[in-house]
Formats: structure tokens, sequence, C-alpha cells
């Protein structure tokens, strides 16, 4: 079995020709203005137009299953959009920035917030967390000639969908993560365990690689249940789990998550007699501080990315001093500045010439790790390698970064898990 690396030692995740990839998943919804390749598809973008200025929207989560992730992405693409107009903004204009809600798929509101975004004429969408909300849109994004770009999306759907080559993303796949959490949990010494994950997309394929791992690792999954993330009760679901009695449970949801942990403790399988696991999608600093103290104590959780340097943290809490979480917050800044950055080197911002250059400024020339320092780089006329916050970056075809980190947190006493990993481990993405 191919093992995932700590980091610093970067193996091969498979080796195979390409890697399915699976998923996770503040600001207004008015107006600002801040100053100071893809995968294969059938048929071509539309030939759409730049203006010469810049024009980024995010549809990210205010609202929604997935709203605790999106304070410290929105945080993410403002720091970066704040420092590419400090350093003159692109094209010589500051970029405008109009900010929107993606909801989750209970609701239209992604659809009606990209009928906004578009209306704004934005060359780029920032967004969804969600790979479910993000499916739904795609079609809509990259029909109109502009760039969806994800900072979090991570389902094996996007790799071959007809994106019109304008679809691309920060996040790491979850066959990556499923790999990690799989090791983890035969690591730990758990030889049986119990799966509760969410019935879609990201739930499924999630459970689907954390089970092989565990199989192949010489562990066995008793029992698995996919459950309805909009159930009203989840006793059935816990109780199958409580009959097979497993040392350890994987938790893969969103923030139903919460009600789940409730089922698991009235029915006596609390964290303190049975190993708990949760992922990104549910590992949070904000969902759980209502439960008594120690409810997750010593619970572990994975979340996709590279460790987030203090100062970078530092800058993220100047723009949003409330940030509890920073999951995908550095994800979110390297989109930004991919996208600044492909924009300079198009000398244009019509989505098509932009998505024809995020590849180049993301490999392959004279490494660099911020907007400022690239984009001289760039006027000097020199090739660029983009190296960001989240890790190196580097689009393979598809669009997708071709090396990953995920991180494994702990939770505390007070049911916060610190928010400097207990380590990284990092996987070639074959592509």
């Amino acid at each position: 079995m191919i093992r995932i690396a700590p980091a610093g030692r970067v193996l091969a995740v498979a080796a195979v020709a390409s890697l399915a990839l699976t998923a996770c998943g503040g600001g207004s919804n008015t107006a600002t203005q801040q100053t100071g390749s893809a995968a294969p598809s059938s048929a071509a973008a539309p030939a759409a137009k730049g203006d010469g200025v810049l024009t980024i929207g995010t549809l990210l989560p205010q609202t929604g299953s997935l709203a605790f992730l999106g304070p410290p992405e929105f945080a993410g693409v403002d720091l970066a959009v704040k420092e590419i107009n400090e350093a003159g903004g692109v094209l010589g204009k500051p970029v405008v920035k109009y900010d929107t809600d993606s909801g989750d798929t209970t609701t239209n509101i992604a659809s009606q917030s990209v009928d906004k975004l578009l209306t704004q004429k934005a060359d780029a969408i920032i967004g969804a967390a969600s790979s479910s909300v993000s499916e739904s849109v795609i079609d809509k994004i990259t029909g109109a000639g502009v760039i969806h770009f994800s900072p979090a999306n991570t389902s094996d759907k996007f790799t071959t969908i007809n994106d019109h080559g304008l679809y691309f993303r920060t996040s790491p796949p979850d066959k990556l993560q499923g790999r990690v959490l799989g090791d983890l949990i035969v690591a730990d010494g758990s030889d049986t365990v119990g799966i509760l994950a969410m019935q879609d997309s990201y739930g499924t394929g999630l459970a689907d690689n954390v089970s092989k791992t565990v199989q192949d690792g010489g562990g066995q999954v008793v029992e698995r249940v996919d459950y309805d993330p909009k159930a009203a009760d989840f006793s059935a679901d816990v109780a199958k789990l409580k009959a097979k009695n497993p040392k350890a449970i994987v938790l893969i949801g969103f923030e139903e998550t919460a009600k789940v942990i409730q089922e698991l403790v009235k029915q006596g399988l609390t964290s303190d007699t049975h190993k708990w696991y949760m992922v990104d999608g549910n590992t949070s600093n904000t969902n759980y501080l209502k439960m008594p103290k120690g409810t997750l104590k010593g619970v572990k959780g994975t979340i996709p990315g590279a460790n987030a340097p203090d100062d970078f943290r530092k800058k993220l809490l100047a723009v949003n001093p409330k940030l509890e979480d920073f999951s995908y917050a550095p994800e979110s800044y390297d989109a930004m500045n991919l996208i600044a950055l492909a924009t300079e080197a198009a000398k244009s911002d019509a989505g098509v010439d932009v998505a024809a250059k995020l590849s180049d400024v993301s490999k392959g020339g004279e490494k660099c790790k911020d907007f400022k320092s690239c984009d001289e780089l760039l006027k000097a006329g020199k090739d660029i390698d983009y190296d960001g916050v989240s890790g190196p970056v580097e689009f393979n075809d598809a669009g997708d970064p071709a090396v990953a980190t995920i991180g494994i947190y702990q939770y505390g006493p007070d049911n916060k898990y610190a928010t400097k990993a207990l380590e990284y481990r990092t996987g070639n993405i074959a592509g």
C-alpha cells in the first residue's frame, strides 16, 4: 500500500495516470472597490472581452452548512486584493471585487449570486466552498466565459467536467485526505472502524477513500452509514454503529455533525471510549462550543492545506479580527493572487486569456511568493513560478494542484482544535 509521507517527504499518492478528486467542501452583497490550464472540455469557451479592469466576484458561504468557512475564505481574498492594489493594481488599475453568498444546496442562493456577478461583469468568480454548490453553477459561470476558481472544492467530478477550460482550484483532492485519514486511524491502533457520512458526492466519496485505505492497512470497516444530512434525528444511524462497537468512529459531514455528536454521546459512544475522527467539512472552532467541556477532547480532524505562517495569520486577523478558523484562507489568498498574476501575464482581463496563463504563472519559472515580487518579475520579462501560502500549487493539466498537503489537528477540552496542526502530510498528485 502506498503511504502518504509526513511533510518534507513527498510521495506519490497513487501510481495511476489520473487521480480522482472529491470535496469540502463575512462579506456582503454590495460592491466594494479596494485600492492601495484546466480540465479537458468538449467545447471552446465563449469569446469574452475584457474591459481593462480585473473584476472579481466571490461566491462564498455567508449562510448555510459551511458558513463557518466563509470568514477565513473572504479574509484570504480580501487580504490579497488589499496587497495587490497597494502594489499598483492589475493592468495599472485597482482590482474591483463584489462579494456574494453561496448558501448551500438547500437554497437557490448560489445561482442568484452568480447571475448578479455576471451582470457586474466579473472576470473570475472565486468559490464556492461546497463542491455540490459549485457543480450546480459551473455551467452558468464557465458558459459565460468567466473563470470559476474554487479554494475548497475537491470533488472528483471537476477533473473531467466540461468546463471550457475555465475551472481551477487550489484545494487538494479528498482522495489524498482519505488516504491520510485512513493511515492515521490505522496508525493510532484502531483495527475496527465505523463511518457516519453525509449522503452526497463529498461524504460518500471521502468515505470510500477512507474505507479503502483502512482496509488496505489491515483494518476493517465494520459499519458504514450514509445518512441524510437534513434528517431531524440520527438515533437509528448511530444505533447501527453502536451494534458493531468499532474502536474508531469517522464523522464525515457539515454542520449537522453537531447533532450526530449529541446522539453519539447519548448512546454512550463518547470520545473517551471511542476514537473520533473528523474532516474539513466539520472540523470547526465554532460549531461545538455550546457542548459540555471535554466532549471533543482528543478528537482528531484533517484539513487540507499547508501550515499558514504566523505573519500571514496576523495579516488575516488585521482584515477580520473575529476570525476563529483559518481553514482555506491560504487557498483563497493564493487563488486571488494567481488570477491577478495570470491577468498581468496575459495583458488582458478576459476570462479565456487569463485561464490560458494560470498554469504558466504557477510553475516552471523563477520562484516568487507574493503578488508584488512576482509582478515585478513579469514586468521585467521573466517567467514566474508563484509558490503560495497554501503550497507550491503548480496546476496540472486538469487545473488541479499537482502537490497537496493535509494537516492533522486535535481538539482540546474546550471543544476547539489547536490551529497549529499536530503534523502535515504532503503527497504528489498524479494528473
